[in-house]
């Protein structure tokens, strides 16, 4: 292809666990055009994991919530001034990956002479790009990584890897082991639980969390930490009253060193929730906590995957969790349900 863009946006205004999917796309694009300067607009809360990838050169951070919780009056004048920095950057070519409406607009705006949209049903303005040849319509049946290098077809883009892995700073790295080896946990299994979500629907109950930790801390050869984001800084007295003594909580870590962290369990256990993409990426092994009606297409791409999809997230017990852990934990050192325990609770 006869295409040699040298300042490319690519702008994805996914949720953490969406741009984590949209990493091999990234890493396609740096591939593809390796003399190219690349900028990601994206998310506040996703632009510290981007920036570690290395995949782009700078990084244009938007606090979406913000936007949307502010005054009126204040969110447009910030809207003004996003896209007087995007128009002053002089982008040749614009790669929308979720591309919305707004979006698609910004883009539209830009100045850029190539602009390149995936079309999605009822929420692009498809007819606001103008690369040829057009990526394929959105199936919404593909994986979210497969859907991203879609995108990218156009571009020459097949066959190219799904799968990803992330090396946070050593800074962050030392940051979080010193940590641990403060709470002296170095010769310990660490089994991480992260029992948030970004709706309460994707939430396996606290009560079936505490339950699990109280078993797992009959062994003295594990260690339970509980990790609490942003959003659930005010489980923290909940879990402090209903788990364990011997639970260590986690928060106010930056995604850096919380990925850091993640990469020292043996095991997460969690909701589906940006956590756990984030973990698997890292190179922990995953237990996700799955309602039998949640779509699969998000899945992390990770051979160390294990999903409890097999009812309602009420209807999960405790035993099929500790089970499924089980398995990415050294047989000797796991202490399985007492004989009468139901796994229930």
């Amino acid at each position: 292809m006869n295409f040699n863009p040298q300042n490319i946006l690519i702008i994805n205004f996914g949720q953490l666990g969406d741009v984590v999917l949209s990493l091999p796309a990234l890493r396609a694009v740096r591939e593809g055009f390796p003399d190219a300067k690349i900028t990601a607009l994206v998310g506040k809360a996703s632009a510290e994991i981007i920036e570690i990838t290395g995949f782009v050169d700078e990084k244009i951070a938007v606090d979406r919530v913000k936007l949307r919780d502010s005054r009126k009056t204040w969110s447009i004048k910030e809207i003004l001034k996003l896209v007087k920095e995007v128009r002053r950057r002089k982008f040749d070519f614009i790669i929308d990956l979720h591309s919305l409406y707004e979006t698609n607009l910004l883009g539209f705006v830009s100045g850029a002479k190539q602009r390149l949209y995936i079309n999605r049903e009822n929420r692009s303005l498809n007819f606001l790009a103008n690369f040829q040849p057009k990526p394929p319509l959105e199936n919404k049946k593909l994986h979210l990584t497969d859907h991203y290098l879609n995108v990218l077809k156009p571009l020459g883009v097949e066959n190219t890897k799904r799968s990803i892995k992330i090396f946070p700073p050593d800074s962050d790295i030392e940051t979080v082991d010193n940590l641990l080896q403060k709470q002296s946990f170095q010769t310990k299994q660490l089994v991480g639980i992260f029992p948030g979500a970004g709706h309460p629907s994707r939430r396996w109950s606290l009560e079936k969390f505490a339950a699990l930790a109280e078993i797992l801390s009959r062994d003295v050869r594990l260690q339970t930490i509980v990790f609490l984001g942003p959003e659930e800084t005010e489980l923290r007295s909940e879990v402090e009253e209903k788990f364990p003594a011997e639970t260590f909580i986690v928060d106010g870590l930056s995604l850096p060193q919380f990925a850091a962290a993640l990469s020292r369990l043996r095991v997460l256990i969690s909701n589906d929730t940006g956590a756990m993409h984030l973990g698997a990426v890292a190179g922990t092994s995953i237990v996700l906590i799955l309602d039998e009606r949640a779509p699969t297409t998000y899945l992390p791409l990770t051979e160390k995957l294990l999903v409890v999809q097999s009812g309602t997230l009420d209807e999960i017990s405790v035993e099929e969790i500790l089970q499924a852990a089980q398995t990415f934990l050294a047989d000797d050192s796991f202490i399985t349900l007492e004989k009468g325990q139901t796994g229930n609770a």
